[in-house]
């Protein structure tokens, strides 16, 4: 008795060591943000009509995040809720509607390591779950933070990582409901939300590979994006201009590369060239491209200027449109701060051609000041309504001014100031459709962020 007792002693000395080596090397990450932000509106996205009163509002994210990590597996949650300074009253004893944002589920993923753990120069692994989605610079796709409710998507993600290379495939299928037969999707549900950059409609399902090379200095890639969107009708017979989705779904695919990189330690090059075929979600053949070119000079460590040039198409010829879609990406970061162009305001289908100058300034390792200014132009001729039998393409021109303080690791503060001089075409009834605008924009902000992080290891 006493031998078998010694025995099992011995062997439990050896397994339990075993049976615990796997959590020691698990990490739990939590989390949590307030970020407010006050804006002055005074023609933000479009110009305001005459004798309109600009706006002033405070609103706030709030997020809870936690992720754990093990040798094999990544999980992922978070949760935000967004609203306005005041959306609900003092009393209030119900959540807020559809209509207010309020609390959502904004990502709640698992990745699971498909390959060997041993093998360290690759990795195969599935991310199954709602995540975000960025890929480069995010002019396509991104998780638009400037939001802020953000962006987020429902899939399933397979990731090839060797060394440099990475390799993703992405698929995601959208339904309203459970159902008990078919799966006509209505790709505009209730609620406040953004589908697309340019505002259209939130895809039925999608899929996309992209492959990327990083290099000494910068950065390489190819992306293949295609997406469907649920076909539909108008009911002519009781004159409704309300859409009835039907049996079916149209697809739109978007192909190109990107460029970035860094040479002789002060030059900066991004580059980018993109296609756009297939069918729009209304149904129309589309022929669209969209190119940007960015250089930026770092003149010293703490001062530095660039210039570039987007652009993307626009335009209709016979039944083919040829107005370039941005996707998923993130307005806010190219096209001005004041997000006139591509980011849920329309402004017509005659595509846009931005020329624009970029200062950067690091004052200290707490205070940078930033300055932009744009020439937005269409891509085609628009009539002008001011000179009737004339055609303009002059959108106007954009300063964006944003000075930025690390007061500390988990403190951000930041402040803005926007003016747009706007021309007569931007309000045209083909353009932003404001009747008697006012003379010009401005757009004003001060936001605080403050998101402390901490790390568990065991």
């Amino acid at each position: 008795m006493y031998m078998k007792k010694k025995s099992w002693y011995a062997t439990a000395y050896i397994l339990l060591p075993l049976a615990f080596s796997s959590p020691l090397q698990a990490q739990f990450n939590i989390s949590w943000q307030l970020r407010n932000r006050a804006e002055f509106r005074s023609g933000q996205g479009a110009p305001l009509p005459e004798n309109a009163p600009p706006a002033f509002f405070i609103s706030q994210r709030t997020g809870l995040q936690v992720s754990y990590n093990t040798q094999r597996l990544k999980f992922g949650l978070a949760l935000r809720d967004v609203r306005v300074w005041g959306q609900d009253v003092s009393t209030i004893n119900k959540i807020s509607t559809q209509q207010n944002n309020g609390v959502m589920l904004h990502e709640a993923w698992a990745e699971i390591l498909l390959s060997d753990s041993s093998a360290k120069q690759y990795a195969l692994s599935l991310k199954t779950g709602r995540q975000e989605l960025a890929y480069d610079d995010q002019r396509l796709i991104g998780n638009l933070d400037w939001l802020q409710q953000g962006r987020r998507h429902d899939l399933a993600l397979l990731k090839y990582e060797k060394q440099s290379w990475t390799l993703h495939s992405g698929f995601a299928f959208n339904q309203n409901k459970e159902a008990a037969s078919g799966t006509i999707y209505n790709s505009e549900p209730p609620g406040n939300y953004a589908a697309s950059t340019n505002g259209g409609a939130m895809y039925k399902s999608m899929e996309f590979l992209y492959t990327g090379k990083k290099l000494k200095n910068g950065s390489v890639s190819f992306l293949f994006f295609a997406d469907q969107f649920n076909k539909y009708y108008h009911d002519s017979v009781n004159n409704t201009d309300a859409k009835q989705f039907q049996k079916g779904a149209w697809t739109r695919m978007t192909t190109g590369a990107y460029f970035n990189n860094r040479f002789f330690d002060a030059l900066s090059i991004t580059a980018g060239l993109y296609h756009q075929f297939g069918k729009n979600a209304s149904g129309q053949q589309i022929d669209a491209w969209m190119s940007n070119l960015y250089a930026q000079y770092a003149v010293t460590k703490k001062i530095a200027i660039g210039a570039g040039m987007d652009h993307t198409s626009g335009g209709i010829t016979g039944t083919t449109s040829h107005a370039f879609d941005p996707l998923y990406g993130t307005p806010h970061k190219f096209w001005g701060l004041m997000d006139y162009f591509y980011a849920g305001s329309g402004f017509g289908n005659g595509g846009l051609n931005d020329y624009y100058v970029k200062g950067k300034w690091k004052l200290t390792d707490k205070y940078a000041l930033s300055a932009d200014i744009h020439q937005f132009f269409s891509d085609s001729k628009i009539a002008d309504p001011l000179h009737p039998g004339s055609a303009n393409s002059n959108f106007g021109q954009e300063i964006d001014v944003v000075a930025v303080l690390n007061w500390s690791k988990d403190i951000t503060l930041e402040g803005g100031y926007s003016h747009f001089f706007t021309t007569s075409l931007l309000s045209s009834p083909a353009v932003k459709n404001i009747s008697h605008p006012q003379p010009g924009a401005n757009w004003a902000y001060i936001m605080i962020n403050i998101k402390p992080e901490y790390f568990f290891k065991f």
